[in-house]
């Protein structure tokens, strides 16, 4: 299976693909500047482009199998447009060449997820600290849940360097959030690629935490 991962540079993209290496996969992870993946191995082929680049990101999609998204600004007070406008850009081209599995990694506090945060939480977390990312992945995930596409969007909680999990909780019912949702990047790791052998959440935007 070959899957485009956007973000690989980012520190849950780089356990993706590392993960993603060692279970079979051959993985094109797409970065703005190739030194910033480290990893080598002959399944992994690194391009180096912007999101903005309509025909190199063309070239990486088609023929492929399933893209993911790990993507996420930088700043807590500055709208990412060109993240924005890249999801948009890769959305259009999946659907244009026919590639339909997309995975997003999104947070929760976005969307209706923001509802099952218990206050103080949703006030200091979601209106204040995070209103501007959450904001920017309110509007990727209108744009991706609008598509062609078999999409799924992952909600996880504040993300961590702990170990991997094997408890972790998910679904996508209304649920009462309390305490410290957190969950270890490499837990995220591995549910993104779980996605690829269980369809339950195709479609679906999933809250997730440890």
């Amino acid at each position: 299976m070959k899957i485009v991962v956007f973000g690989a540079s980012g520190k849950t993209g780089r356990l993706l693909i590392e993960e993603a290496l060692t279970s079979g996969y051959e993985v094109i992870a797409y970065v703005r500047n190739k030194e910033s993946v480290k990893s080598v191995h002959p399944n992994l082929r690194v391009v180096a482009g912007q999101l903005n680049e309509k025909e190199k990101l063309k070239s990486v999609i088609i023929g492929s199998d399933a893209c993911i998204s790990t993507l996420g600004g930088a700043s807590l007070t500055k709208h990412n447009h060109g993240i924005i406008e890249g999801i948009d850009n890769i959305v259009d081209i999946m659907e244009e060449v026919n590639v339909k599995r997309f995975i997003y990694l999104s947070s929760i506090g976005v969307g209706n997820s923001r509802q099952y945060m218990a206050q103080p939480a949703r006030f200091l977390i979601a209106d204040l600290m995070l209103r501007v990312p959450l904001a920017d992945h309110n509007a990727n995930e209108s744009r991706i849940t609008q598509s062609q596409l078999e999409w799924t969007i992952i909600r996880p909680g504040g993300l961590t360097d702990g170990a991997k999990s094997e408890n972790l909780k998910h679904g996508t019912e209304y649920t009462k959030l309390k305490g410290n949702l957190s969950i270890s990047r490499s837990s995220v790791a591995t549910f993104i690629l779980n996605q690829f052998t269980d369809s339950i959440y195709v479609n679906k935007c999933v809250w997730l935490y440890e």
